[in-house]
């Protein structure tokens, strides 16, 4: 298990992203979820059912590689989510899961993926530096069964790469980063460029 100066250093970052998400909008009730991987490869990752703009050090808890808790704290259902892009992507320490209005309507209306290109906001995500690109968001059918959906996943970041985030329909957007800063950038990002296409589209007009 990890020192704790590490968790409470995660831990902490995880609770101020939860608090400014919440400020957003972006994680109505108590959906969404958070993790933050530690240098030892074990995972901070907010439990379940908690409400992400008031969390508190208790509602985050420990998991290894393999989403076993590690502390007796339960945990998302959707961990296995987290845990399947950390082995896919090991540069990655940070994975934002909010439910924004932006997102699920994005999914209602573009089904399968939406394409993001010519914009100059592309550059918060790392490593574009010009607008003069294409990004693609792919949008997965909702499933309650997260080993499914996380290999479903899984099969398509294989075939696909430069990938900075998927949506489930109807649910919410995951996104990640190299760490819980550089992953609320690339949240931020999406967030407004989702907005953009919703208007262009007449979905929204304020």
């Amino acid at each position: 298990m990890n020192d704790n100066h590490a968790f409470f250093n995660a831990a902490q970052q995880l609770i101020d992203a939860g608090r400014f998400i919440d400020s957003k909008g972006w994680v109505p009730a108590t959906s969404g979820n958070f993790s933050a991987r530690l240098p030892d490869g074990t995972i901070a990752i907010t439990v379940s059912g908690k409400h992400k703009g008031q969390l508190k050090l208790d509602d985050i808890m420990l998991i290894d590689a393999e989403a076993n808790s590690l502390d007796g704290k339960k945990p998302s259902a959707e961990t296995v989510l987290h845990t399947s892009l950390y082995k896919h992507f090991p540069d990655i320490q940070s994975i934002l899961h909010p439910h924004s209005l932006n997102a699920t309507l994005v999914s209602r209306v573009f089904k399968s993926e939406v394409v993001l290109e010519d914009y100059e906001l592309l550059k918060a995500l790392s490593g574009i530096t010009t607008h003069e690109v294409k990004v693609i968001v792919p949008i997965f059918a909702n499933d309650q069964n997260i080993p499914r959906l996380a290999k479903l996943v899984e099969q398509y970041l294989e075939k696909n790469s430069g990938c900075y985030a998927y949506i489930i329909a109807g649910h919410g957007l995951y996104t990640w980063g190299s760490s819980v800063q550089e992953t609320l950038r690339h949240l931020e990002a999406l967030d407004f460029l989702f907005e953009c296409e919703l208007r262009l589209h007449g979905v929204k007009d304020q």
